[in-house]
């Protein structure tokens, strides 16, 4: 009995060090958040940006912080946070360290789908069509878009049901349908207008300038929503991670679990491409930083995993601002070169099993 106390003493020390770690990541990300609220073509101090953002008015710095900075940085942290539990339970559920939205061609075949809404939505208008960041039917776009990576969702799934792939097999699917959406996007460029394509470029770049409130409303409910999902059904995952059988024999329904994660990770996926484009590696990335931090617990690895995914996607985009101010660089660039070469890494490492 005393030696049961002592490892149950032991366990709840160690749930008590990761609540805390990931209290300290919050406050990091809370430094991120000022850091980036401060910094930009018109630099501002900590005790303006504090004035500015609880006195609202129509002061110079109020107007910075409350039309240009402030929802890019919101929707950064909220896109973030999307893309890194989506890839995190990518991760668990296909049973690859590699798997993310970026590499399955999830986030491609929801820019693909975006790029055929944004035309169906001229060829139904008539007319020219705005760019869907500006708010032109955005739930249109939003669905198009779901319906792109959901299909790349399906297709690896099935090949990975009925195929037996292996993980890095999973991955060379994900390249080859990467390849596929992106000529796709290409040819819908080539027959767009010029209207359109402007908008079209939109997608393959990433931008986190043109969403307004309203859209980041729609995020951030289906991240809310779908996140709760996750994290109630953490305990499923953690059974995963023991393996099929094990999970099994625990009551976890596992392919329909695998199913349900699928769609909701596109629907994360895709609903954040949608307004915001391409954003390479995040969903890669952040989970693998959280597991060396906080463990492979879901119930501390989802919301610690959302917070490193706010972090990155923050200073990211802090960096694509201040590199060549006031030039400011696309998003999906800046998180492809952090992202490519910790790919690399993982390849080399030998991580794929």
């Amino acid at each position: 009995m005393p030696s049961n106390s002592i490892q149950v003493q032991k366990y709840k020390n160690r749930n008590i060090t990761k609540w805390l770690i990931i209290f300290g990541l919050l406050l990091l990300l809370f430094l991120s958040l000022i850091l980036s609220m401060s910094l930009g073509a018109a630099d501002m101090t900590f005790v303006e940006v504090m004035k500015a953002f609880f006195h609202r008015d129509n002061s110079t710095n109020s107007l910075i912080l409350y039309q240009l900075r402030l929802p890019r940085i919101v929707v950064a942290v909220v896109v973030g946070a999307s893309l890194s539990v989506a890839g995190c339970v990518l991760q668990s559920v296909l049973r690859n360290p590699l798997a993310s939205a970026s590499t399955l061609g999830i986030s491609q075949g929801a820019s693909f789908g975006a790029a055929l809404g944004i035309i169906l939505t001229e060829i139904s208008l008539g007319n020219a069509v705005k760019s869907a960041s500006n708010g032109v039917n955005p739930y249109l776009i939003t669905f198009y878009s779901f319906l792109g990576s959901i299909a790349s969702s399906v297709i690896i799934l099935l090949l990975s049901r009925f195929k037996k792939l292996k993980p890095s097999s999973m991955i060379l699917v994900g390249v080859a349908l990467s390849s596929l959406f992106s000529g796709g996007l290409s040819l819908a460029q080539y027959f767009a207008s010029e209207t359109a394509m402007a908008s079209i470029v939109f997608w393959t770049l990433g931008d986190l300038g043109s969403v307004g409130w309203s859209e980041i409303a729609i995020i951030s409910i289906v991240f809310l929503v779908i996140f709760v999902f996750f994290m109630l059904h953490s305990w499923k995952y953690n059974a995963m991670e023991s393996g099929l059988e094990t999970a099994k024999s625990l009551g976890v329904k596992v392919e329909a679990l695998t199913i349900v994660s699928m769609v909701l990770a596109s629907l994360l996926a895709g609903a954040s491409v949608a307004f915001v484009g391409i954003i390479n590696f995040i969903g890669l990335v952040a989970p693998h930083i959280a597991r060396k931090i906080i463990g492979n617990n879901h119930v501390f690895l989802l919301p610690a995993s959302a917070i490193i995914g706010g972090i990155i996607l923050v200073l990211a985009d802090l960096v694509g601002r201040m590199v060549i101010s006031p030039v400011i660089l696309p998003i999906g660039a800046i998180t492809s070169f952090l992202g490519a070469p910790l790919f690399l890494y993982f390849i080399f490492r030998e991580k794929v099993q």
